[in-house]
Parts: C-alpha cells; structure tokens; sequence
C-alpha cells in the first residue's frame, strides 16, 4: 500500500463522521496482516453491529485493540472474556496501557474481572492481578482467594479489610503474602516493624512506613542503615528527627524536610536542595489530594516538592490555584495543565509556549480551558510556525485563512489546517494525496462520503 493512502486511512478511520457503512468495511479489512486501522477499532461509541465485526474478527490484533480500548464501554469489552485467544483475554484483563490523565478508565464488572482471575491461562490471570484499573472492592475481596498472589493484591487495601482477613493475610501460608500483609500492618504494630526489619528483604520499606521501637530507631541512626527511608517514617522520635536534619548527606537531609508534621518555617531552615527536574512524589500529599487540609498546607509551602506534588491535584481550590500558578515554577503549571480542570488561560500558554511538540504540551493545547478566541488575528503571521497553527483554533479564522495555513512552510501548521473543516473542499480533496497532510485531511469531518469511500478504495479495502 502507498504510504498517502495508508495515511489517508488512518486519518478517515479516526474521522468522527465516517458513516456505519464503511465503518464496518474498514473494521472487516486485514490490512495485510495487520489488522484494521487502530483509530477504527477504538473509536467512541461504537455501535453493535461494529463491535459485532470486531468480535468475530480473525486477527487477534483486532480484539486486542478493542480490549484495550479507553473509549468502549466496559460491558462491549466484556464480551471478550470467552476469547479463544489468551492474548486478547490478557488485553482485556489489564486494559488500556496509555490513558490521557483527564480521563478515567471505567472498570470491567466485577464478574467479569472474577472470571479473568479463574482463567486457565496464567498470563491472564497475572494481567488482571497488574492492572491500574480494578475498583478497591474488588481488589478486598481477593483477601480470601485460593490464588496467593490475588491474597497478596488484596494487601493493598489493607483498611478495607476486617480484622479477620488481615489476621488471616498475616499468617498465610505464602511467604510472599505474609510479607505483603505485614508491610500494611506494621504502621501500627512496632512488634511487626521489628520482625520486618530483621529481613533484608523488607528492612528499607519498614523503616520508611512501620511504628518504630526507640531501640531500633536508635540503633538504624547508629549504623546508618537506609537512611533516607527512615526520615520518612511518621514514627522517628523527634529528637532523631533533628539529628538527621543536618545530616552530610543531602537525601536525608531532603527526605527530613519532606515530613508532614513540620511547620514552615522549621521546614525551610533545613539545608535541603531540590533538582530543577525533580517532579516530586510526597506519599503523605499525594495520599491527601482530595483533603482540602492536605492540599492547603502543600500548596502554600515554599518547599518545591510539595507544590509540585500538590499541584497534580484537580480539586485545589480556586484561591490555591491562582497560588500555584503564580509560582513561576516550570513544573508545577505543566502539573496544573494535566490534572487541573480549570486551569488558568495564562499557564496553558505558558506550558505551549515553552514545550511545544511534547505531551505536557499537547495536554495544555487539549486542556478544555485553553484559549481559541482572538488567536487568528494573534497569531496567523507569527513568525514561529508553532504559533501560527494555533490561528486554526480560533471560530473566527476565515476558510480563506484555514487554506493559506494549509500551505504553510511548517508541517504541524498544515496538518493542523488541513483537518478543520472549513478548509474549502478543493484544498481539502487536493490534500488528500500529499503524504504529509493525507491523514489530516481523511479525518476532517467536512470529508464528503464519496471521498471517504474513494480512500478506502485507493488503499485496497474490499467492498
């Protein structure tokens, strides 16, 4: 197939007009091999008879993408559970791979899911066990699975359990569940801390989480065992906290400064440094993003970790927000732009203007508050090409501008106008052949039908 007209049919795959008729051609095609266009199989709001086609599809690659699909409904994915094929049953137990943060994934039945983890095939069963995706009552309900490793997930959700399943978890049989279990409940048995640390295995994890004995606290400072982790532990006694905030080292020092019960001002008197890059990943903020008390002291800190960390929040409120974004810390307005629903115009410009080409980038240019009004008459003859694309956003930008923009010398510019469907059909059928734009271009909605027909034809798509 020529490169354009594989172009072109991705593009029409993606194309939010394309009718049901040559849907369900496209989704039939084998694309030697390969399988029908990804952007096809993946679409939102995929009706009956397309799934239907999927379902029954002979390539394995067909299913798979329809299981991983962010944009199907759960029970259209569901019907996968009985595939013959464990690769598609594995898909479909872990789920969409890549997902844009702003949308959330809806989970498989818990029926389903329970027959994904009874599946004969190993892989499946350790694909349901790794996924992001399963809902917390689910993952409790493992706690008494004849499976070891379901027992060890139910772990996790250590506070959903009765007293009796954590009992049961900490005596397993299993020694890997044992220890999975003793981790969650060593943050309030010192006994289970200490027995923990005598495992090389677990020592760092529970000097970072577990309730300490003085003694071993004492003793952990003494011989500078995982230091770093200990600093953490919401136990430390406060005199070895003091002790480790002017440590040599600067990871304790920094891991010191991270610890929630501190008060500003002692936080800021410790030496700590922060990497310009360092996105920060504070356990105790990013647990409480939904804590209005969490959020505030986070995001009024001077420390960078914990607004950087906060600022993945969508639920700071308003006069936080307008805090953040007055930061002029790079990091925390790329963090507003992906997670923040009302994110201010002035930060989702800034993240374009400054990281333009990269994901941070397109999340702001996505994001449902990024500017469109005004841009035309902005930046139609910005001498940067990057700029001039964002005059196709603007409802105003006239079809005459939108085909000037379709030859501009900037590639992204061109595909950018090629797309908008006011670009008059002349330039748009023109488009379609020139193997830069032909993807752009097959997916505008303003496409007619017959045009959208011809491209499948061009690609070899049998009738």
């Amino acid at each position: 197939m020529v490169a354009f007209h594989a172009s072109a049919l991705d593009g029409v795959a993606r194309n939010p007009a394309l009718p049901t008729p040559l849907l369900l051609r496209l989704l039939a095609f084998d694309g030697g091999g390969d399988g029908p266009p990804r952007h096809a199989l993946q679409r939102a709001g995929l009706p009956e008879s397309a799934v239907a086609v999927i379902l029954a599809h002979p390539n394995p690659r067909a299913r798979i993408d329809l299981a991983m699909s962010t944009r199907a409904e759960p029970p259209q994915r569901a019907r996968l559970a009985d595939d013959p094929s464990p690769k598609v049953r594995a898909a479909l137990a872990y789920g969409p791979e890549w997902r844009d943060p702003r949308t959330a994934v809806a989970p498989l039945p818990d029926d389903v899911c329970a027959r994904l983890l009874d599946d004969s095939a190993p892989s499946v069963r350790a694909a349901l066990l790794d996924s992001p995706h399963l809902v917390p009552s689910f993952v409790a309900s493992l706690a008494t699975h004849r499976d070891p490793a379901a027992r060890q997930r139910a772990a996790r959700v250590w506070k959903m359990l009765s007293p009796g399943e954590r009992a049961a978890l900490l005596s397993d049989p299993d020694p890997e569940v044992r220890q999975a279990a003793a981790l969650e409940e060593c943050r309030r048995d010192a006994r289970v801390t200490a027995a923990l640390l005598r495992d090389p295995k677990s020592a760092a994890e529970a000097l970072r989480r577990g309730l300490l004995h003085r003694a071993d606290a004492e003793r952990c400072v003494a011989e500078r065992t995982h230091l770093a982790a200990l600093a953490e532990n919401p136990s430390l006694p406060t005199d070895l906290v003091e002790r480790l905030a002017v440590d040599p080292d600067e990871d304790i020092r920094l891991a010191v400064s991270l610890r929630p019960e501190l008060h500003e001002t002692r936080r800021m008197l410790i030496d700590f440094t922060v990497e310009d890059f360092a996105r920060g990943d504070v356990e105790w903020v990013r647990d409480g993003l939904a804590d209005p008390a969490v959020l505030r002291r986070a995001a009024t800190s001077a420390h960078p970790l914990l607004r950087r960390t906060v600022a993945r929040s969508p639920h700071l409120l308003p006069d936080l927000l307008r805090l953040l974004a007055r930061t002029e810390d790079p990091l925390v307005e790329d963090l507003l732009a992906i997670h923040h629903p009302d994110a201010p115009e002035e930060v989702l410009m800034r993240v374009y203007a400054r990281l333009g080409g990269t994901f941070s980038a397109w999340m702001a240019e996505t994001h449902p508050r990024f500017p469109r009004e005004g841009l035309a008459a902005r930046y139609a003859d910005h001498p940067d090409g990057n700029y001039r694309r964002l005059a196709v956003r603007d409802p105003a930008a006239t079809p005459t501008l939108i085909e000037r923009l379709s030859h501009d010398p900037t590639v992204w510019t061109r595909q950018a106008a090629v797309g908008d469907p006011r670009l008059p059909l002349r330039r748009l059928r023109e488009a379609l052949h020139i193997p830069e734009l032909a993807a752009g271009a097959g997916a505008n909605p303003a496409l007619p039908e017959d045009e959208m027909a011809a491209v499948l034809e061009r690609a070899g798509v049998p009738a």
